[in-house]
């Protein structure tokens, strides 16, 4: 189901460098988590994480701004973003991960296009936000191609690091 070379990249380069992730997840519902706990010794990165899927549990848990949240549905860069930062210091990690979108459309509030936003944060800073789209089927199809973006894009940031 998942990359496991590109999970084994990630977690050598964390363990490498003694850092540590944590992840904050809606539209990927603990895909995210699954993926890092599948890696070889995850104990020793991989800090946990947590899967808010209502507006209502990503203010409470996650300190989103509900009224920002309210206007776009929880979704958008902002909302990825304060979820990568707010899971940092939840989890005490060096890195956070925040994604929320859409898996499914939703014809009553003419979401007709399957996208989501993601957000890296590294010590609490947001390092990197995307919006990503899919055509991927509805569903696990489309979580699953989010789970993936978002790890590739930690790998490239953390291959950067090495790099300098």
């Amino acid at each position: 189901m998942f990359d496991k070379e590109l999970i084994k990249r990630i977690s050598e380069r964390l363990k490498k460098d003694n850092q540590t992730i944590a992840v904050a997840e809606s539209v990927t519902a603990g895909l995210l988590q699954a993926a890092l706990a599948s890696a070889t010794d995850a104990s020793s990165f991989f800090q946990g994480g947590i899967t808010a899927y209502n507006i209502g549990q990503k203010c409470r848990h996650l300190l989103v701004e509900p009224v920002h949240a309210i206007e776009c549905d929880c979704v958008s860069g902002k909302i990825s973003a304060e979820m990568s930062q707010h899971v940092c210091s939840m989890f005490a990690s060096d890195y956070g991960i925040g994604i929320t979108g859409y898996a499914a459309r939703v014809q009553e509030k003419n979401i007709n296009d399957l996208f989501a936003y993601y957000a890296i944060a590294f010590k609490g800073n947001v390092i990197s936000t995307e919006r990503i789209s899919t055509d991927k089927d509805e569903g696990l199809p489309a979580q699953l191609f989010y789970a993936e973006q978002a790890l590739r894009k930690l790998e490239e940031h953390l291959s950067e690091q090495k790099a300098n």
